[in-house]
């Protein structure tokens, strides 16, 4: 009795070439991929711990023209900067927006802030904060 070869046929599945083909595209994107993450890494430390300042809208009142918002600040002691706020009417039609600094070296304020409106607004929206 003979035995069937266990090796391939020569030529008929691919070459060498095609092995360091494989290789190559399999470093590349390894390094593409480290890459990515260290990008990525990057602009999350960015965006959380160099971001100084931040809000959270407690509370808001509106009437036909302002909308009087509760606003809890947090920051870093002695970083300035500022919130965003914005209002819309009740069909989605933004009717507010402003800027409201805050300077000093409290690290928490709560103020009470009031965004004037072109109509009544029915929301007041955060739309977020940036240090100067």
């Amino acid at each position: 009795m003979s035995t069937a070869s266990t090796r391939l046929p020569e030529g008929r599945y691919g070459s060498s070439s095609d092995e360091r083909a494989d290789r190559r595209l399999k470093v590349a994107g390894a390094v593409l991929g480290a890459l990515l993450v260290v990008l990525v890494g990057y602009l999350a430390y960015h965006y959380v711990v160099q971001n100084k300042i931040s809000a959270q809208v407690i509370t808001f009142d509106a009437s036909d023209n302002a909308v009087k918002v509760h606003l809890e600040v947090h920051k870093d002691s002695g970083a300035s900067g500022y919130c965003t706020l914005r209002s819309q009417a009740a069909d989605g039609s933004e009717v507010g927006r402003a800027d409201f600094h805050f300077t000093g070296s409290a690290t928490e304020i709560d103020r009470l802030v009031t965004l004037r409106t072109t109509a009544r607004g029915t929301t007041a929206e955060l739309l977020g904060c940036h240090a100067d």
